[in-house]
């Protein structure tokens, strides 16, 4: 997929978010699809540990994949919900008392890897979404646990 198969307003540099895109930062997120199951979206060998990956899924929804670097997987909304740039997955990979984050490379924002809540602000949070490894394959999506096999 290239950047002009993506939607005009994710390609928009500098905009404002609206109003509605601000209010959705203090949404929870919404379910996935009931059934979906977990989609592949890269082999694991291509995920450099301590850094994100964007990924696209099917349904157009963009997320950044982590790999640390004791091959722990994380897999976040890739959308920084303070500015509604997709740039989640370039943020920089670190810990906060142990637990595992990433923050924002705009704002600078933390962000909890585990968890999706944003340790700077708690009325803040990215999507998670649980990922695992089958026969080397990432696997994304609601109904997959998170573990290597």
């Amino acid at each position: 997929m290239t950047h002009h198969d993506l939607p005009h307003t994710a390609l928009m540099r500098g905009a404002r978010p609206s109003t509605a895109a601000r209010a959705a930062r203090h949404r929870p997120a919404s379910p996935p699809p009931a059934g979906s199951g977990p989609v592949p979206v890269c082999r694991l060998d291509r995920l450099t540990p301590g850094r994100g990956a964007a990924a696209l899924l099917p349904d157009g929804t963009q997320i950044a994949v982590f790999r640390l670097h004791d091959d722990s997987l994380f897999a976040l909304s890739n959308r920084d919900p303070f500015t509604g740039a997709h740039v989640m997955s370039r943020g920089i990979v670190g810990d906060r008392g142990g637990e595992p984050t990433v923050a924002s490379p705009l704002l600078k924002q933390v962000f909890s890897l585990t968890s999706g809540r944003c340790l700077d602000d708690e009325d803040t949070a990215l999507e998670v979404f649980a990922v695992e490894v089958r026969d080397g394959e990432v696997r994304v999506g609601a109904d997959a646990r998170a573990a290597v096999s």
